[in-house]
Parts: structure tokens; sequence; C-alpha cells
């Protein structure tokens, strides 16, 4: 895994809050990266600091693998959760002018306009200000900005914010499509069925500091809590007698009994021993816990540490 942009120690204080404290975790190259955590946790306050928006008072930012500098922003596309379109200039003349400000010459950012435009089917829309779009199309427009110059590290602040189901849809696969081109990304959500769609990996910070962080998959396997969904032919009454699980669930199927159980004081292969010896298996899956359970099992201990402390 090689680090793209790492955060060293990053503090911020505002007056006499603390903002970021001593923040550090590490981005790697080519991955969709989930910045996580309640708000007032800090994220905006880092990728403010990120953008060169805000100066840190303590830590570094190392980008490409070196200390972040105003040169590295002609290689970062940010899209804030408050967007920011001239309400009456035209759609084509707003992208070709933030396209500039980037550095694209006028043929360069002409043609990337026109590709992007017919990527997100919004062709038509060139010569219509943008005070006559809807939110959503305002962030269609807003995603072209952000990406047209090809930076080398996206960051997205609550991206389908406004977008109907169909034109989310749409954004993630722009997102999953520019991540295959090799560009590292940033995701900052709320919706944590999005983090568990498209991210690689993730940070949870709460109140300034890193509480959680590791490849999604990982994460979810470490707060795995052996519980199973279990579906046999028949009712098994010696199952809910053992003492070695707790049943969560049971349901009638059209097949046979599903059972949701946890395994207590037994691991799963003498547990599955038992049920094939007793009843005919029909399915045995993992209950993989949900991210929202997660973060909210995380930061609420997080509070409570605080608390205490």
């Amino acid at each position: 895994m090689e680090t793209f942009l790492k955060i060293d120690g990053v503090s911020k204080s505002y007056s006499t809050k603390k903002a970021l404290n001593r923040l550090s975790f590490e981005v790697p190259r080519g991955q969709i990266f989930g910045l996580l955590g309640p708000n007032g946790a800090g994220k905006t306050t880092l990728i403010r600091i990120i953008n060169r928006i805000l100066t840190q008072d303590e830590g570094e930012i190392y980008f490409d693998g070196k200390p972040i500098t105003s040169e590295a922003l002609s290689q970062i596309g940010y899209m804030p959760e408050e967007r920011g379109l001239y309400k009456k200039m035209k759609v084509g003349e707003q992208i070709l002018f933030f396209a500039r400000l980037k550095g694209l010459s006028k043929a360069e950012a002409t043609k990337a306009a026109d590709i992007w435009m017919k990527r997100l089917k919004i062709s038509s829309w060139y010569n219509d200000k943008a005070e006559t779009l809807s939110k959503g199309m305002q962030q269609k427009v807003q995603f072209i900005i952000t990406v047209l110059h090809k930076p080398k590290l996206l960051i997205f602040d609550e991206p389908f914010t406004g977008f109907d189901p169909i034109n989310a849809d749409l954004i993630k696969k722009q997102i999953l499509w520019l991540k295959e081109q090799g560009t590292t990304i940033i995701f900052s959500t709320h919706n944590m069925a999005s983090v568990e769609e498209i991210c690689d990996r993730i940070v949870l910070i709460n109140k300034g500091e890193n509480v959680l962080e590791g490849q999604l998959d990982e994460v979810k396997q470490k707060f795995f809590l052996q519980i199973y969904d279990v579906e046999i032919e028949s009712e098994l009454h010696d199952l809910e007698q053992l003492e070695t699980i707790k049943i969560i669930k049971k349901d009638k199927t059209l097949l046979g009994t599903k059972y949701t159980v946890k395994l207590v004081d037994t691991n799963k292969e003498d547990f599955l021993n038992f049920i094939v010896k007793n009843s005919k298996l029909l399915s045995f899956n993992p209950v993989v816990p949900k991210l929202h359970d997660i973060f909210v099992d995380v930061v609420e201990k997080s509070n409570n540490k605080n608390t205490e402390q």
C-alpha cells in the first residue's frame, strides 16, 4: 500500500476549542478513502487545511511524498458540501472559466468540458444559466468543475446531496471510473451505505482524533460479533436448548425455519456439526455488522471515554 496523502500529527484550534488534536492517518494511492465522523468532528477543518484554506497549528501534511504546498492545489479537485456556482453565468462558460483557473488551455478546457458534459448527460444545458437549474442539476455542473482538470487527488464532501437515485448512481459510477484511472479520492459523507458501496479504506474521527482506521473489510471483521443466520429444514427444539448459543431471532420460511444466533461458548465448526447431525442445513451466513452500527458504537465509546477523563 503506497501512501499518497499523509496526515501527520495535525492540530488546529479555534480560540479555546481544539478542532483537530494531533490527528494522523494515511490515504493510499489510487483508493477511495472514507473520511467519516459526526458533526463537529473536525472533517471540514482538515479538508480546508489540505486545500490551504486554513493553516494547521502543528503537524504536517505530505502530498505525494512531499510537504504540501500551494503549488499542489492544481493537482487537487475539491467539491465542498456548500456549492459555489455563479448563478448568472451560463453553464458552459462557467465550466471553462474554472478549467482555465486550474491551468488548462482554452482548447483543452473546451474538449474536456464536452467529454464530461456528455458523460453526465447535460450537453443541452451548455447555454443555460446556473440559476435556472435544479439543485441536482447544479450538482452535476459542480462535479464537472471539480474533476475536469484531471487532479491527482479528489475530495468530495457529501457528493450525493440533492441527487435522485438515478443520478446518484450515475455520479457513483463516475467516481469509481476515476478510481480506475488511478485517481486518489477522499469521500466524506454521513451516508454509511454509500461508504460501504465504494470505499476501500476509512478513518473515523471524533473530536479531532483518529478513533478508528483500516481497510473497510478488516474494520467490519474486527467488529464481527459471531452472529449467524442459519436456515434449516425444520424447527429444531434441541437447538433452542443449547446454552452455548443465544437465539436472537426465529422465523418460519417457505423451506423451513431460519434462526439468527450468536455463538457464545462454541465455535463455528462445532455449531455447524451440531446442525448437520440434527437437521438438514439449507443456508448458513455470517451477519456482518453494518458500518452505521460500528460508527455509532465507536463514537459513543469515544465520547464516554472523554467524559470519564
